[in-house]
């Protein structure tokens, strides 16, 4: 069976033709699906002049985008999928020594054979065939190096990884390579050589972290934003996670930081496969802007010039390409996995989203006019990935054991699907008007400051003249006052003298008259005289008068010169008011910018709108109906026959269920909380059951009866609303571990102590009610029903300790706790020591499990060597069945000072 191509692939030539169509694109274009094999001329030239503008980067050999532009199936962004084989594990070598490994690479040929049985196999074609000893830098360059370099081209790029659960796939894409440098997976690769590439200063690089969690969108880099909204733009059909966040990143060592915190909020839980396997789809998006030089824009008027105006205001041009590595949750079978609880939800709802992405693909690779990319969030994030604008790289990863050979087939199938899908690349290039904007936004302060400034000095100068006005204005008159004044009193002063003389020479005259009456007359020349003297003063009146004419000559003069001065006033008035116009003239060439700048982002608009209708339309998605889910028939324990509890749900009512907890009849109480824990074991009515009050009726009902058989189905319904977060909260708010302990001290039905120790335990794997349950008795009380000796009492107990010493390792490590652990100061350890080689399968698992947490943490190992559990943390390292189990052994023995001393001391070989 022939894969869809790949075999022309080997030399990295594609690389260098993709980058010569690259050049010759304009704004926000697709990629040359075909080349021209008749026109080789013309190709040749297309590549000169690609390499003398931007320089070539070469693809390494045996690169996955390599090959000449013309492949097998004539386009050249068709998904590239290349095949990783796992070695064999030590339970494999162990299980499956008698047989031969279910597949068969031929990695000089690019084929793999899957054995259908000892004579029979199936042969499948790969873009590339990793054998289990190729390096991590091997698949690396292979794999995802022609991606990133088209991401530093400005192309959007996507590097994913499938396959069944515990094959490698985080191995092979999130390693970090903290203790051994070569082991650095793909997403540490990728983004050391797009550091290397950008440019500090006009360059920028910024990175978001996601999970994709029972279908809900959650921020690795900021645990508290659980739910992230998918938005999608109308016109494009572009996907973005506005609510995300973006971290920018300068250097490797702020990103490493960031894959730290990422990974240590990531879901995952112990299954038979893997011990940490994954529980959600890891997401991590690279967010790359470069801006583009010595190039200039292809827009210009009808006329093919741009206006002096128009070329101050071109935008700059970037290009912006996003890389997006999914490290998807492994596909798992519940059988093989043995998935329970909480674990059971997680794996059905990894297994929903993949296969809607299976079906997707399916869709196109069948050329389906319907693509369901609605009916789960991991289509929609990837819908630039298959069937869109993105480069993409599928690596999907196999393991050799024939017992998982239906896995590792649909794995190989899915890849042979994928290589079917075309996608279209596009140069994502667009003008920066964001730095044009800040740019306007600076001149027009400018303008606004510097019109502001000259503004007020044309104001302080009209004030300064006004006043210098206001005071000659104030001193010519206070002079022309004073020198009138000046004038009275001095003619005054003359006329009053020249009066007194007058008056003491008609007094003379008549004194003279009077005495010389007798003797004569008085002359004629005297008369004379006194007529003169008479004419002699009039004369000086008249020039008195004369002088207050002048005076009131300069006085008109001076009103004169207020005059003009209030005229030289109306002149500066004038001269504001022509300011004034300016200012309105300043304010009009000011909205003539902020026009011509509009008419700049309609005319980008209206180009975009042309570039989107040359481009083909994306098959449109459409909502899908949800898969319905068949609540399980339920037995009734009254006669045996199978009666459907969501009908009784329906034609009763919860709020009358749940008051016949409170009959008086015993019997009514005993079929009430039945059907109350057959509604419960539903996830669907767990939330109606709290909201209803039946959680709090359940706990009162645990507190005040004496049946066993209600305490025992009470536990029990208890045991699985405790499976929610939530939930958890509430029954410790409540007080339920105080009632849950005392059920357990006065119960002795086995059954009825293993329904207690499943609920304690439960609550015991909530990393926030930890303290609060050890201080209620939590931990005491499930140390108290070990005496029960039942197995499946001692299970639920050993689980309910693995998941408390789990939560306190995570505790540890992220800082939030120090001290020794609570589980040794309750006196836990002697049991767990004496329990750690027990016979039953699970009590040994977690027993196991839980020693290597305990001893993950310095603080304990004093007092874990005193207790014992050294001497069995070395037998777990080498004895144990499970090789995670081993692994965690050995490398919390290696990794712990006190430990390495003591087994120094005794000479142990580890």
């Amino acid at each position: 069976m022939a894969s869809g191509g790949g075999g022309n692939y080997r030399n990295g030539s594609h690389r260098s033709s993709l980058k010569g169509t690259s050049t010759t694109t304009s704004t926000d274009r697709p990629l040359s699906v075909n080349s021209n094999p008749s026109k080789p001329a013309l190709k040749n030239k297309s590549l000169s002049s690609a390499s003398a503008s931007s320089g070539l980067r070469k693809s390494s050999p045996g690169s996955l985008g390599g090959g000449t532009a013309k492949d097998d199936a004539g386009v050249p962004g068709r998904v590239r999928v290349a095949v990783r084989l796992r070695p064999r594990n030590a339970e494999e070598s162990v299980a499956d020594a008698d047989f031969a490994d279910c597949v068969e690479l031929q990695p000089e040929l690019k084929r793999l054979k899957l054995r259908k049985n000892n004579w029979d196999t199936d042969t499948y074609e790969f873009d590339e065939v990793l054998t289990e000893f190729a390096s991590q830098k091997r698949v690396y360059e292979v794999v995802a190096k022609p991606v990133v370099e088209s991401v530093l081209d400005g192309y959007n790029g996507t590097i994913m990884a499938y396959g069944q659960t515990g094959t490698g796939k985080t191995y092979t894409l999130g390693r970090l390579g903290e203790e051994d440098m070569a082991n650095r997976g793909i997403m540490v690769r990728a983004m050391e050589d797009i550091l290397a590439d950008v440019s500090s200063e006009s360059d920028s690089v910024s990175v978001s972290y996601l999970q994709l969690y029972m279908e809900s969108i959650q921020d690795l880099l900021d645990p508290t934003n659980d739910n992230i909204s998918i938005v999608e733009d109308p016109k494009s059909g572009d996907v973005s996670l506005p609510g995300a966040t973006l971290v920018e990143i300068r250097d490797q060592q702020t990103f490493l930081e960031l894959l730290r915190l990422g990974e240590a909020h990531r879901h995952a839980a112990n299954t038979k496969l893997n011990t940490e396997s994954s529980r959600s789809h890891a997401i991590l998006m690279v967010h790359v802007k470069r801006s583009v030089k010595g190039r200039e824009p292809a827009h210009s008027n009808e006329n093919g010039n741009s206006s002096n105006m128009a070329k101050s205001l071109r935008p700059p041009l970037v290009r912006k390409g996003k890389l997006v590595v999914v490290d998807l949750a492994g596909s798992e079978r519940i059988d093989k996995s043995g998935s329970e609880g909480h674990t059971l939800e997680e794996a059905k709802s990894i297994n929903l989203s993949l296969s809607a992405l299976g079906k997707c693909i399916n869709a196109l690779a069948e050329n389906s006019s319907h693509v369901p990319v609605r009916d789960s969030k991991l289509t929609r994030l990837l819908r630039d990935s298959f069937g869109g604008t993105a480069r993409t790289s599928l690596v999907i990863t196999v393991g050799p054991s024939p017992r998982h050979r239906g896995e590792t087939a649909s794995t190989i199938m899915f890849g042979q699907r994928a290589m079917k899908v075309e996608n279209m690349l596009k140069l994502k290039e667009e003008f920066d008007y964001k730095s044009l904007a800040r740019r306007l936004d600076i001149q027009l302060d400018k303008l606004i400051m510097e019109h502001e400034r000259k503004q007020k000095a044309f104001e302080d100068e009209i004030e300064r003249v006004t006043k210098d006005a206001q005071n000659q204005i104030s001193e010519a008159e206070r002079t022309y006052a004073d020198a009138m004044e000046k004038e009275r009193l001095k003619y005054q002063k003359e006329y009053m003298e020249s009066i007194k003389k007058l008056e003491e020479k008609w007094m003379m005259n008549q004194q003279k008259l009077g005495s010389e009456r007798k003797e004569q007359m008085v002359s004629n020349e005297e008369v004379a005289e006194l007529k003169r003297l008479l004419s002699k003063e009039t004369s000086l009146r008249k020039a008195a008068e004369e002088e207050v004419n002048n005076l009131k000559t300069q006085l008109a003069q001076l009103k004169m010169s207020e005059a003009s001065a209030n005229s030289e006033i109306l002149k500066m008035r004038k001269i504001l008011e022509e300011e004034a116009h300016k200012k309105e003239n300043l304010e009009g060439e000011i909205s003539m910018l902020q026009s011509q700048l509009l008419q700049l982002s309609f005319e980008a608009d209206e180009t975009r709108r042309r570039l989107d209708r040359e481009v083909p339309g994306k098959p449109p998605g459409a909502l899908d109906s949800l898969i319905s889910q068949v609540r399980p028939q339920l037995k009734d324990s009254g006669n045996g026959e199978k009666v459907p509890v969501a009908k009784l749900f329906e034609q009763v009512g919860l709020q009358k269920i749940l008051s016949l907890l409170e009959a008086e009849d015993a019997d009514v109480r005993i079929h009430a909380v039945k059907v109350v824990a057959n509604l419960a074991a539903e996830e669907t009515n767990q939330q109606k059951i709290v909201e209803a009050g039946g959680l709090t009726s359940l706990l009162m009902l645990l507190g005040s009866s004496e049946d066993e058989t209600i305490n025992r189905v009470a536990a029990g319904a208890i045991a699985n609303l405790a499976m929610n977060e939530t939930n958890q909260e509430l029954i410790m708010s409540q007080g339920g571990i105080s009632l849950l302990s005392t059920t357990a001290a006065n119960a002795e039905d086995p059954q009825t102590l293993r329904m207690v120790a499943g609920a304690i335990a439960n609550l015991c794997g909530n990393d926030k009610l930890q303290t609060k349950l050890r201080g209620e008795g939590g931990i005491k009380a499930l140390l108290g029903m070990v005496k029960c000796g039942h197995p499946d009492v001692l299970a639920q107990v050993a689980r309910g300790i693995a998941n408390f010493a789990k939560c306190e390792s995570r505790a540890s490590v992220q800082g939030s706790k120090t001290g020794r652990s609570l589980l040794i100061e309750d006196g836990a350890l002697p049991w767990i020591v004496q329990n750690a080689n027990n016979d039953a399968s699970p009590i040994r698992r977690h027993i196991e499990l839980a020693l290597c947490h305990l001893a993950q943490h310095e603080v304990n190992a004093k007092d874990m060597i005193s207790g014992g559990a050294l001497w069995e943390l070395v037998r777990i390292s080498q004895d144990c069945s499970r090789e995670d189990i081993r692994t965690l052994a050995h490398r919390t023995l290696t990794s712990s000072p006190t430990f390495i001393a003591e087994l120094r001391r005794l000479r142990i070989e580890y």
